[in-house]
């Protein structure tokens, strides 16, 4: 049985305690997020779970920014920019995001779609994209489209130099809309270009990039993207 002197003890402890103002959230528990909207240079086809380039950047964000970023990737190996846009419709994203990239248009050109088809849907991807920026181009990185034709794949098809044109076409598209729309483009093709001289870079299934390929995506896009989320 508690005794009386003890009783008084522990009722002027329970009324100090009460007293105690709870710690402040600290910066580094809050959470941005970041949007990273594809095809399979996205998605990370071929490679591990967070060897992508949208999960590399995010642990790149997170090493250096005390606000910790979360990422949401919609992308699928095989999408168009009609795939996309349908996607999307279905996901229905909401208009809150810190950081978007978006990266698209290989399928387009391998899939022999029309190129009016680029021009007419790339344009409103990128409208969305900057909606889902919270309206903010400048939170926008547009990615060039990797060149294919320098994997063991791209040789195989014997479509090397047609491949590399068409591709070179779709990207100074994707850069002129960017461009015109105040968002960020950056040329990651040349990483890709390296791809038959240094056969690290592409991925085990001889097509998509590599691990090592997408951390030096991120080594090129790292510096805009810290400088969005800081």
């Amino acid at each position: 049985m508690i005794n009386g002197k003890l009783l008084l003890l522990l009722l002027t402890l329970t009324s100090l305690s009460c007293g105690i103002s709870k710690p402040e959230v600290i910066a580094e528990n809050i959470t941005q997020k970041y949007l990273a909207l594809g095809d399979s240079y996205t998605i990370g086809e071929s490679v591990c779970g967070h060897c992508n380039y949208p999960k590399q950047l995010t642990d790149s964000l997170n090493n250096v920014l005390k606000a910790k970023t979360s990422v949401k990737i919609i992308a699928k190996t095989g999408w168009t920019t009609t795939d996309l846009l349908g996607a999307i419709a279905a996901e229905n994203p909401p208009k809150d995001y810190d950081l978007v990239t978006l990266l698209i248009g290989v399928n387009n050109q391998y899939q022999g779609k029309s190129f009016s088809v680029y021009e007419e849907e790339f344009p409103k991807l990128l409208d969305m994209a900057i909606a889902f920026a919270k309206g903010k181009n400048e939170n926008v990185i547009v990615l060039s489209i990797p060149d294919y034709a320098f994997t063991p794949f791209g040789q195989k098809s014997g479509k090397g130099e047609k491949i590399t044109s068409e591709l070179k076409r779709y990207n100074a598209f994707a850069e002129r809309i960017s461009k015109e729309k105040n968002v960020h483009f950056e040329n990651i093709t040349p990483i890709t270009q390296q791809g038959l001289e240094n056969p690290k870079l592409v991925a085990s299934d001889g097509l998509h990039p590599s691990a090592e390929a997408y951390k030096k995506f991120v080594e090129n896009i790292f510096q805009k993207a810290a400088e969005i989320l800081r």
